[in-house]
């Protein structure tokens, strides 16, 4: 309410807006209003002006601030300028739109992940397709990839933290427009830190590197798109970003550190004996109680050992036949020693595997009721049409049982080089569900590690599997009574009870065994 001689005028909030543009045309045509009350109506409308300024500021997110260097003060004889201020202006591009992203369906009905690795965090800009982080789930890790571009606002999870299919992951403002028009007039631009400039998209280029690379670039301040990828398609590798690292820094790479040799003590001459009226003087040393200051601690099961907790409870229904022999395998090693030169050329490694796996499917072609499964109501069996045998692996998440796929038409040097491929990915957590899931028949090469004998639990739905015992040089007799170096291992089958008969058991491990002790035996069968 504006009171001048006498008269009371009343504004509203709309009325101020609505008259802004007269208040330009009044100011800027020098047509002011004449008597006392010309000063009193100009400082209104400055301050009405004032006031629209600053709620247009709070009512939309694209503005930048501008110094300049005078601000209008109103006064009879003309337009004065004075005090230094920030005045604002507005851009052309639109406010920007917070849309949560949400967890898929990863598959094989999982509904909730642990949180492994974030390669992102608030405030990074991503774009499509770029990896935002790493989950695991009970059966395998799975990088989760960005749909939008745009700016990262907020995490909904830390690590190890459990999140859930069809939640929000995170936050991420994306431009409500797709085409945005270049500023002009920009007077002050903030300086953009290193650290924002090295974690931005540069588009129209898309790095390959792995998520590890990925992370050990970030932690390093290093951009993808400077370094040269020597792996193949121009891949980056840990190396490239090491050498990278050192050529920026000046430094040479440490070797690894190595153990200090310590050379033996020289011989100390011999100490005469203490005579026998001083031995009753030695000091008996006195016992103290051991103090110990370590705690208990309790983690929730996660990961691949909540999949073994799941699948052994499962396996505990299944009554468990064993049966064990010895193969010799002096033949079987010849051979693979003479084929080791002829893999490396190709770049695979030939180890014993190959040869197991292939003889056990030969075996199973013969026997497919261990190549089947049995329905939880037990009343229907399913005979398996490929043969994916599980290979069992000890990586660092826990066990996992990765199969190759369709043994029955691969040969042994095409399930070698698929056995590397599945090493490689398990060593580093990278198994996908496929790689994971789908298996029918089990072997686990316990030996790598130790040991002759073993008890091995059945993985349902399968109905048979194999535990390898390691190899061993022991003395054994010949057809004329000879005594002969012979390399052994030891194998342990089990097999469901309930629709396999020990006498099945038996004939398919001497089949298997009769493969590997005279390998050429199986060029017969091969197919």
């Amino acid at each position: 309410m504006l009171k001048t001689h006498g008269k009371r005028y009343e504004t509203s909030h709309l009325e101020i807006v609505q008259r802004f543009d007269v208040l330009l045309v009044v100011i800027f045509t020098g047509v002011l209003f004449s008597g006392s009350s010309k000063k009193i109506i100009c400082k209104f409308y400055s301050f009405a002006l004032l006031e629209v300024c600053i709620h247009r500021v709070r009512s939309c997110s694209g503005i930048r601030f501008i110094k300049s260097k005078y601000v209008c003060v109103f006064d009879k004889s003309a337009l004065k300028f004075s005090h230094q201020q920030r005045l604002f202006r507005t851009s052309a591009v639109s406010c920007g739109q917070i849309v949560q992203f949400k967890l898929s369906d990863i598959g094989e009905g999982i509904t909730e992940v642990t949180v492994k690795e974030w390669y992102i965090k608030e405030g990074d800009s991503v774009s499509q397709f770029d990896s935002i982080c790493e989950v695991q789930s009970d059966k395998a890790s799975v990088t989760i990839t960005s749909r939008y571009d745009g700016i990262i606002r907020k995490l909904h999870y830390n690590l190890d933290e459990i999140a859930y299919v069809g939640k929000p992951l995170v936050d991420i403002e994306i431009d409500a427009s797709k085409g945005v028009s270049p500023e002009e007039d920009v007077v002050e631009t903030p300086p953009m830190s290193h650290e924002e400039h090295t974690h931005q998209e540069i588009k129209g280029h898309k790095t390959l590197a792995t998520p590890a690379v990925r992370r050990l670039a970030m932690e390093n301040n290093i951009k993808l798109s400077e370094v040269v990828g020597t792996g193949k398609d121009n891949r980056i590798l840990k190396e490239d970003i090491l050498n990278y690292l050192a050529k920026q820094t000046g430094a040479i790479l440490p070797p690894s550190p190595k153990a200090e040799i310590i050379p033996p003590l020289p011989k100390s001459e011999t100490v005469p004996a203490a005579p026998k009226d001083r031995a009753h003087k030695i000091p008996v040393p006195v016992s103290r109680p051991i103090v110990f200051s370590g705690k208990d601690k309790t983690e929730p099961i996660t990961g691949f050992q909540k999949a073994m907790v799941k699948t052994m409870s499962a396996a505990l229904k299944i009554p468990h036949f064993g049966y064990c022999d010895e193969i010799d395998l002096t033949q079987l090693v010849q051979l693979r020693e003479e084929l080791k030169p002829l893999a490396q050329i190709r770049g695979v490694k030939l180890s014993f595997m190959p040869f197991f796996i292939k003889a056990a499917s030969l075996g199973l072609l013969q026997y497919p009721i261990l190549n089947a499964s049995l329905d939880e109501s037990c009343q229907n069996v399913t005979y398996k049409a490929s043969h994916n045998i599980g290979v069992a692996m000890d990586t660092e998440q826990g066990l996992i049982v990765p199969n190759v796929k369709n043994v029955q038409v691969s040969s042994v040097f095409e399930i070698a080089s698929e056995l590397n491929r599945l090493q490689s990915l398990g060593s580093a957590g990278q198994l996908g569900t496929n790689d994971l899931s789908g298996g029918t028949f089990t072997l686990s090469n316990i030996g790598t590690i130790g040991g002759t004998y073993a008890k091995p639990v059945i993985l349902p739905p399968e109905v048979a599997i194999g535990a390898l015992g390691k190899i061993q040089v022991l003395p054994r007799f010949n057809g004329k009574g000879e005594v002969f170096k012979a390399q052994i291992m030891n194998v342990s089958w089990s097999a469901d009870h309930r629709i396999i008969d020990g006498a099945t058991m038996a004939r398919f491990s001497n089949l298997w065994k009769s493969y590997l002790e005279n390998p050429a035996s199986m060029l017969l069968d091969l197919k």
